[in-house]
């Protein structure tokens, strides 16, 4: 009998058995799930199957389990490996102490909790901290805390690499004499969520560089909370913030606040950066005798909102300088307040202040001179001058350059023959894979429940993780744009069952076969049209940044598909099968989309297309 038993099952599984993999797992259960829900024998999709989940079938039972006792988060770690997810680092202080000159050259994901603390003299350097790390989890405690004629230098924290939670606690807090230099601080990241508390605070004597904070970064949100506070005969310089950065949201508080005979510089704030968030707080408040420079704060940007609160506040027998506010390419929304109020034995200048929102607190020309302050006024915009040969501030030049070319065309272009530029289409988000149904259907995906599942991923207040949660679930929440219908799915037959809902069983997904022509002039060669050229509808899913695959997917109304060979623009050999999408009606669409500022025109005027990017996908009908 036991025999016959053993028989039977090894005949069922290989009954079951999908490609000669394993009846039980993620994958072959999606497959059998595939064949019942699409209703045509064409071949599936390998670049969406490859996203099933690893989890074989012990595992998947024990982690379901979890999900259904809310204990996943016991077991968070092994849950996250096993199922290749993305999740952070629980990570616990440091507490190594060095004593003698140190020079790092490598360091990653760790909690360094004391480096140069109670140094006398002597030099310490830092090369590399956590760079070119994806879903980076650190934090630095202390940096040259009480160190006397110490030189400390910090080259690279967290350079490179894909979505960044950081913090630097204090660097240099009342250290005496001696010098720091910090070089770069984030640069070139993907949505990070940086903290930075304190530089050079109570320090005595000290010259203090810090030359690139978040350079080049997309997304994510930024504070420096302190810089040079309480400072005496402190020489600080502060030269690139936020720098080419796109969609950053920044705090900058307390810079030089309270100050005695310091000599303090900011040469760059958010200078050519795209649609950004800022806010500035205290920069010279309450200083004695100080000299204070800003040579520019948010130059050439391209709209956003500006809050900049207080410059040189009841400061005593200071001289201010400020050259260059929001002389922008398009026009956002700033503030200005606070610029010498309370002051005394000032002399303070103004050079170039860009168009005018909110600037009324300096009406006392005795104190304060404006060299150049552009305006708005009925009569459009006006420049007040005490300069010859100025320009307006305000520019009406291109701000294409924020759109990358290629990334929005003309159907004309689908031409064979015709050669233009591609866009960058490589996936940048971090590699996951989806969840079993089982398990994703479990785990609460909800804003009403954001502690739960905050609780389940280990998230912390204010954390990385945190912002990855709430701005995920918020945009699956968002209520559907006129003639939109939407679902977020975290497993593929979620996926499935939402593209068959709108399109119907007999449904095709297509993606951009790979990321070849990327970057660089491509040929179109043969185009054909999906389901005959016509309009029609489709099923678009873009990934979301979460810790497992959750797609967010939308029917679109009136649009063309298109397949293309993709030829070397040298060679005219194929290199890539590129599927495009045309919206035929973008008469909904903002006036400030991208795609009107690459291509002009206005909504409703034109159709826009777009190539669907690596990883992500759209559905239609078979033809």
């Amino acid at each position: 009998m036991q025999k016959l038993f053993l028989f039977s099952f090894l005949l069922f599984s290989a009954f079951l058995s999908v490609n000669g993999e394993s009846p039980f797992t993620a994958k072959a259960s999606l497959i059998r799930y595939w064949n019942i829900k699409i209703s045509n024998n064409l071949p599936k999709p390998t670049f969406l199957i490859s996203k099933a989940s690893p989890l074989n079938a012990v595992d998947s039972s024990f982690y379901t389990k979890l999900a259904d006792q809310n204990s996943l988060s016991t077991h968070l770690a092994s849950f996250c490996s096993s199922a290749n997810l993305v999740c952070m680092s629980d990570l616990t202080p440091s507490l190594a102490k060095h004593s003698e000159d140190v020079s790092f050259s490598k360091y990653s994901e760790r909690n360094f909790t004391n480096y140069g603390t109670d140094r006398l003299g002597g030099v310490d350097s830092f090369k590399n901290y956590s760079d070119d790390a994806n879903l980076a989890a650190d934090s630095f405690r202390r940096y040259s805390r009480d160190a006397i004629g110490h030189l400390d230098k910090f080259a690279n924290y967290q350079p490179d690499g894909n979505v960044a939670d950081a913090s630097f606690n204090t660097y240099a807090t009342k250290a005496t004499g001696g010098s720091g230099d910090f070089t770069n601080y984030n640069p070139n990241k993907n949505v990070p969520n940086l903290k930075f508390t304190s530089y050079a605070d109570n320090g005595l004597g000290r010259v203090q560089t810090f030359t690139h904070y978040t350079d080049n970064v997309n997304a994510g949100d930024q504070k420096f909370t302190s810089y040079g506070k309480n400072g005496n005969s402190i020489k600080n310089g502060f030269s690139s913030y936020g720098k080419n950065s796109n969609v950053m949201g920044s705090t900058f508080q307390n810079y030089g606040e309270s100050g005695n005979a310091a000599n303090d510089s900011f040469t760059s704030y958010a200078f050519d950066t795209n649609v950004p968030q800022n806010t500035f707080k205290n920069y010279g408040a309450d200083g004695n005798a100080a000299t204070e420079e800003f040579t520019s704060y948010r130059e050439q940007a391209n709209v956003g909102d500006d809050s900049f609160t207080s410059y040189a506040k009841d400061s005593n027998a200071a001289n201010v300088k400020f050259t260059t506010y929001g002389k922008s390419f398009n026009e956002g929304s700033d503030k200005f307040s606070g610029y010498g109020q309370k002051a005394s034995n000032q002399n303070i200048g103004f050079k170039i202040y860009g168009i005018n929102n909110s600037f009324t607190d300096y009406k006392d020309k005795r104190s304060i001179s404006f060299a150049q302050y552009t305006k708005r006024t009925s009569a459009g915009i006006v420049t007040s001058s005490l300069m010859e040969g100025h320009d307006h501030g305000h520019s009406g030049g291109a701000v294409n350059r924020w759109v990358e070319p290629g990334k929005f065309f003309r159907e004309s272009n689908l031409k064979s023959g015709n050669v233009m530029p591609m866009p960058d289409i490589r996936d940048k988000m971090p590699k996951r894979s989806f969840l079993p149904r089982s398990i994703s259907s479990k785990l609460p995906f909800s804003s009403l429940r954001m502690s739960e599942l905050k609780s389940i991923f280990h998230a912390d207040e204010n954390s990385t993780m945190e912002g990855i949660l709430k701005n995920t679930v918020g945009e699956c929440e968002r209520v559907p744009s006129e003639g939109e219908t939407k679902k977020c799915v975290g497993s593929i037959e979620d996926m499935i069952d939402f593209a068959t809902s709108v399109l119907g069983q007999n449904v095709v997904v297509r993606s951009t076969e790979s990321v070849k022509g990327s970057k660089s002039d491509v040929m179109i060669g043969q185009v054909k049209g999906i389901n005959g050229g016509q309009v029609t509808k489709s099923v678009s899913c873009h990934q979301s940044l979460f810790p497992y695959l959750v797609y967010y997917c939308h029917s679109v109304p009136k649009v063309r598909v298109y397949e293309a060979e993709i030829l070397d623009a040298k060679t005219k050999e194929k290199i890539n099968k590129g599927t495009a999408i045309c919206h035929v009606d973008t008469s909904a669409w903002s006036p400030t989309h991208g795609a009107f500022l690459a291509l002009g025109s206005k909504p409703g005027k034109i159709e826009v297309c777009h190539w669907i990017f690596e990883n992500d996908m759209t559905w239609a009908r078979a033809d």
